[in-house]
């Protein structure tokens, strides 16, 4: 269609949706982008929907949010959907990201993609942690409140940015209304940074599982990809319709239907599902700084990825060595996230503590000798193969 090339806002559509060319040989792992793309937006609509009868005071919080499922037409309806597209967010993300690091999609020529999509992610955390106090239940209350703690950690100023965050000497009103502020605004400012993460994208394109560029094999990205994109998206909202008719509750914490009380501590503070594993590495270690200064350091140490990888090959395709490390690493992961749930003892806290120790290894040590071991053996082989030598036939 011409208009599509003519106009000057459907022009930029067409270029980055319509006419894009994308590898041939890039498989459904590669879909992450739309599926997090679509709870982006259903985020934002919903959200906006739950906030025109949200009421953000502590006496009122609660009860708003339980007239909101009780009261208003499909309430809950819209806040099951809010709440559930939320750990699906973050189920894509991590996916996104164990992909990205499988096929080394990090690498030059995409450093400023690989660095936004983690700048993303870390306001991803934040605009979670703030939407879950806002419905100022037991576990939002007590989360909020250890959460914001954690900056009382920071030299000399620690305590006055707690209370500046607070607006007194404990979460109460002035937090939350702060805290519903900002959950409302913030996600704009996240999809402004969707749409620099799709601009730095597009002009280098995507990179495929041979992690070879190649200009001649491509295809554009409709129809061929955008239907590749629909199925996922339709088998996505398929399995999301399952969760919020009959499992709604699955991924969320019994503890945040009790109302907040600042004089129960709950038996166990956690936070939701998708911050265990960097909750577990806080809690690892006994020092409460240098916990802090770990977790963060666990989320920033992605931005030095592409420098800490060595290897002339991109992606774990050809690479065995990668790849045990890669699947080492996820299960450390999903052991992190496991010690996350579980109260701070034996054995679980030695267990955290060489998980957590193994992650940052996995960065510093593993990933740049892999790359040191296979640049090496490639030298080898190639001398020898100059020398009329076939070492490895």
């Amino acid at each position: 269609m011409r208009i599509l090339k003519t106009h000057v806002l459907l022009r930029f559509v067409n270029s980055y949706i319509v006419d894009s060319p994308q590898p041939a040989n890039i498989t459904y792992l590669w879909n992450f982008g739309s599926l997090l793309a679509t709870c982006l937006v259903i985020q934002i609509l919903t959200g906006a929907f739950l906030a025109m009868h949200y009421t953000p005071n502590i006496d009122f919080a609660f009860n708003s949010v339980e007239h909101i499922m009780r009261d208003v037409n499909n309430g809950w309806l819209i806040r099951y959907t809010h709440a559930n597209v939320a750990s699906f967010f973050f189920i894509f993300v991590y996916l996104h990201i164990g992909r990205g690091l499988y096929y080394s999609s990090y690498k030059s020529p995409r450093v400023l993609v690989w660095s936004i999509g983690v700048i993303i992610l870390i306001l991803m955390m934040a605009i979670a942690f703030l939407g879950y106090v806002l419905p100022y239940g037991q576990m939002s209350l007590w989360g909020a409140t250890v959460i914001t703690n954690l900056l009382s950690a920071i030299p000399v100023f620690g305590q006055d940015i707690v209370e500046l965050i607070w607006g007194g000497f404990s979460v109460g009103n002035a937090t939350l209304n702060r805290f519903f502020s900002l959950h409302y605004l913030l996600p704009f400012l996240l999809a402004a940074l969707a749409v620099a993460h799709l601009i730095a994208l597009h002009e280098h394109g995507s990179n495929n599982p041979n992690g070879v560029t190649s200009s001649g094999d491509r295809y554009a990205m409709h129809p061929y990809f955008v239907f590749k994109d629909l199925v996922t998206i339709f088998a996505f909202f398929l399995v999301l319709s399952i969760m919020v008719f009959f499992y709604p509750n699955v991924l969320g914490h019994s503890d945040n239907y009790i109302p907040a009380d600042p004089m129960v501590t709950p038996a166990s503070i956690v936070p939701e599902w998708y911050l265990l594993p960097f909750y577990a590495i806080l809690r690892s270690i006994s020092n409460k700084g240098l916990g802090v200064i770990a977790m963060f350091g666990s989320l920033l140490i992605l931005l030095f990825l592409p420098l800490l990888d060595l290897s002339r090959i991109r992606g774990a395709t050809f690479r065995p060595l990668m790849k045990f490390a890669f699947w080492a690493l996820v299960v450390d992961f999903l052991i992190l996230m496991w010690i996350g749930s579980q109260h701070p003892e034996q054995p679980f806290v030695t267990i955290g503590q060489f998980a957590t120790s193994f992650y940052f290894a996995w960065f510093l040590i593993i990933v740049p000798a892999v790359g040191l071991i296979e640049n090496t053996l490639f030298d080898v082989s190639l001398d020898s193969n100059r020398n009329g030598n076939y070492p490895f036939q």
